[in-house]
């Protein structure tokens, strides 16, 4: 089928080896290339098409946004002409990224203005949210290691999405990784943007505070992101997960299954009200991440069984009992508290080195870790 994007055509479909409306006789090829087949979003500013690539013999699938404003009000309208605009500008910056869709052409044909994108293949996380229901610590863990990177990539070029929610991320179903799309409330993070005070774009549930009051930073994008998280976690509002009258989030009363205090400390961090007390950085997540990676990985290598066997007898599994399990616990606590005693010698230069993380905060993860590969049996 071939979709006329003519507003006020009265019967818009037609079959696809026209180039012209049956109906109301508008050019149905924009760009003598880009045919939509069919509609699938509208909102206050435009409309969203699927279409194909005709110049190209594969024939791809690409995205065709129309700018059509139908709100009233001057200042509404330009508000509108510019969030379209910029978001062809910070697609065009952000260049190519495996998991931004690619800006493929943008310009004006009948007097209405067009951008056209690649098309990504896949649902949005609200979507597998509803289909699978509450996302597992594990997933959380994937998503967080997937996104945060193309996170870190728009921020280096100086972009903050200010609009990130499960609906902007989709699962692409060709190679499993997720996608940021919509960069329509995106804005680009110069000086002089960071002091000035702007407009409040965003979905209201996912946004930070200080993003409401028109000035986002890159810290806001890690609040969305952490309130996302929740979302996937509880399959809640997230309104409903703020204790308005406490100012504080409640959120892990509503876990459909329990999770390790590690992610609990990251996404709270995340969710910090005072920009200030979040992370400032992608970066800074990231490191967080890998602690725990490493930590997790090398109690799983203590943990394994090891194997024993003779040249006459077929090898044997035995099992590492609690108390090696324990010694290697300690080993490893030993590695990230730092087991060097400090030097007598006052006059001796000293080489700065990097902070290792709190006893008390290893010893947690430590004893979480033990939990999970030990379980509750104490023989």
């Amino acid at each position: 089928m071939s979709y006329c994007l003519n507003p006020r055509c009265p019967k818009p479909e037609n079959p696809n080896d026209v180039r012209f409306c049956l109906s109301c006789g508008s050019k149905l090829l924009l760009k003598e290339r880009y045919r939509a087949i069919k509609p699938i979003g509208q909102g206050g500013f435009g409309r969203t098409f699927l279409a194909v690539d005709e110049d190209k013999p594969s024939k791809p699938r690409c995205v065709i946004k129309q700018f059509y404003p139908q709100a009233q009000g001057t200042n509404t309208v330009q508000k509108a002409v510019e969030l379209f605009n910029q978001e062809a500008v910070q697609l065009d910056e952000l260049g190519k990224h495996p998991q931004i869709p690619e800006l493929l052409a943008y310009f004006t044909q009948d007097d209405r203005q067009y951008l056209v994108q690649e098309f990504i293949d896949g649902e949005n996380l609200a979507q597998a949210l509803a289909h699978n229901g509450a996302f597992s610590e594990t997933q959380i863990w994937q998503l967080l290691n997937d996104l945060l990177s193309v996170l870190q990539f728009c921020h280096a070029r100086q972009i903050i999405h200010r609009d990130i929610k499960p609906e902007n991320i989709i699962l692409r179903e060709s190679d499993r990784k997720l996608v940021l799309v919509d960069f329509g409330a995106s804005k680009s993070a110069t000086s002089t943007a960071l002091n000035r005070t702007g407009t409040s774009i965003g979905s209201p549930e996912y946004v930070a505070p200080e993003q409401i009051r028109g000035r986002a930073i890159f810290a806001s994008d890690i609040y969305s992101l952490g309130v996302t998280c929740i979302n996937l976690l509880t399959q809640r509002s997230p309104f409903d997960s703020y204790d308005i009258n406490n100012d504080t989030w409640i959120w892990q009363q509503y876990l459909q299954t329990p999770i390790s205090n590690q992610l609990s400390r990251i996404l709270n961090k995340m969710l910090e009200s005072i920009p200030m007390r979040r992370y400032q950085t992608v970066d800074e997540i990231l490191k967080d991440l890998n602690q725990h990676s490493q930590v997790a990985a090398t109690l799983a290598i203590a943990a394994k069984p090891i194997t024993q066997s003779s040249p006459t007898s077929p090898p044997t599994v035995v099992a590492k009992s609690p108390s090696q399990i324990d010694l290697e616990l300690e080993e490893l606590k030993t590695q990230f508290l730092g087991g060097a005693k400090p030097q007598s010698n006052k006059n001796q230069p000293q080489n700065p080195q990097p902070q290792p993380a709190s006893k008390s905060q290893i010893d947690a993860e430590l004893e979480e870790l033990k939990t999970k590969y030990l379980g509750n049996n104490n023989s």
